[in-house]
């Protein structure tokens, strides 16, 4: 396991131009029609070798839920499930509400999300691959303190998908992918 908490991630983009108005549009415009063809390009960059026995979107704290009045996460994790014939698990829960972290440094984001997952209890994660879902991966420490509560549960493997990701230069431990749909690839 990486000490980022995730073993692998995937993006569809960059957060920028498009794409960050298409996933405004969702999660702030409430346009929830997006949600398919958003989850149709996110499944069209997961590689067909990455093997998946659940997926997770990444939780969102009551107050928050209750404030947008949905998960887009969730929204999108319901139709990657759909679209790949996987269970869907809402395993994890927030713990601890945190305010936007938009213009804090990677180490203060880190600081703020430090222990705010937990795994559900009786969620049957021991040896299982999960495929965590977001909308926007920034500096990872959202994603990291949900795969680390992840692999607490007994997850073998967490690999990190998400409709794009914030250019803040961070050096990962492993490789970014960010994706150019099957679709598009050829076989040489």
């Amino acid at each position: 396991m990486c000490r980022r908490g995730f073993d692998a991630a995937y993006s569809f983009g960059c957060y920028e131009n498009q794409l960050r108005g298409l996933i405004h549009l969702l999660k702030y415009g409430r346009v929830q029609t997006l949600t398919k063809p958003l989850a149709r390009l996110l499944v069209s960059v997961l590689p067909r070798e990455q093997a998946i026995d659940v997926i997770v979107p990444m939780p969102l704290h009551w107050r928050k839920r209750w404030q947008r009045g949905f998960n887009q996460a969730a929204m999108l994790a319901r139709e990657i499930a759909r679209r790949t014939h996987r269970p869907l698990s809402h395993a994890l829960r927030s713990v601890k509400h945190t305010c936007a972290q938009a213009g804090l440094t990677n180490a203060k984001r880190r600081q703020k999300v430090s222990s705010a997952f937990r795994a559900r209890r009786r969620v049957a994660l021991a040896g299982k691959r999960v495929l965590l879902i977001d909308d926007v991966l920034t500096t990872g420490a959202t994603a990291a303190s949900c795969a680390r509560a992840l692999h607490i549960a007994g997850a073998r493997e967490v690999t990190l998908l998400t409709m794009a990701r914030a250019d803040r230069r961070i050096d990962f431990d492993l490789p970014l992918m960010i994706g150019i749909p099957r679709e598009q690839t050829t076989d040489a």
